[in-house]
């Protein structure tokens, strides 16, 4: 699938940068996104799947004690609706409006943070409020379907009920391991993922491991409103990028 000098730099990239996303910088997922849909098209969704799926599994035991499987489970009912729309939307859109439309839906979850930092009143009640969640958890489900681009948006709902950072990561862990493997076998029978993406995805698994241990590192390292603002500014960043892609 790769045949270059170039194309194996960028794909370890991606890879790199998949680790780094799931041990905490989520907005460095994005930048594998963009990296993959340049290299597969369309078929990025499939082909990077896997190398989530494996920095799912490594992530998982490390923030295991950081959190419970209960707010998994509030979140699941409505990202799976929104898993459906999203199949449905990668099969029958056009591939050229996806983008866009994650952007966008990254673009409203960075709004409501920023309304949070300086409304906190009005948007904690929000926050909390059912509603906010079954749409928090839908936009995940067309995120993470369409374009493995969910992170911002589910962590931008859980920073909105002011969890620390090693929480947040600890329920990340576990709600897309799940998301992921129910999202597997659909991918495998669009063809978006194959053995000969599997092989490749095979190759890259040290420069994932790299990444989460990478990533988990350098969260010790940084404070909790940097944290923040850090997944903001990612998401603001790429949330435009995408749109104007």
């Amino acid at each position: 699938m790769i045949d270059t000098t170039t194309g194996w730099l960028l794909v370890s990239l991606a890879a790199l940068c998949v680790g780094l996303g799931k041990s905490g910088f989520s907005g460095l997922g994005l930048i594998a996104v963009f990296i993959m849909a340049e290299l597969f098209g369309k078929a990025s969704v499939g082909v990077l799947l896997p190398m989530l799926v494996v920095a799912d599994l490594s992530v998982y035991p490390m923030f295991r004690k950081h959190a419970s499987w209960a707010p998994v489970w509030r979140l699941l009912p409505p990202a799976l609706v929104g898993m459906v729309a999203g199949f449905l939307i990668l099969y029958w859109l056009p591939k050229e409006w996806a983008k866009p439309m994650i952007g966008w839906i990254i673009l409203l979850m960075a709004s409501l943070q920023l309304i949070r930092k300086y409304s906190a009143g009005t948007f904690d009640q929000l926050a909390h409020s059912k509603g906010f969640g079954i749409a928090a958890g839908s936009f995940a489900g067309i995120a993470t379907t369409v374009a493995n681009a969910a992170g911002p948006v589910f962590q931008l709902y859980f920073l909105a009920q002011r969890l620390p950072k090693m929480e947040l990561i600890g329920i990340g862990a576990r709600f897309f391991l799940l998301i992921n493997l129910i999202k597997l076998p659909f991918m495998g029978g669009l063809s978006f993922t194959t053995s000969e993406s599997l092989l490749l995805n095979l190759k890259l698994v040290p420069v994932i491991l790299l990444g989460v241990f990478c990533g988990k590192y350098l969260l010790k390292l940084i404070s909790q409103r940097v944290f923040e603002w850090m997944i903001i500014g990612f998401a603001v960043l790429l949330g435009l990028r995408l749109v104007i892609s």
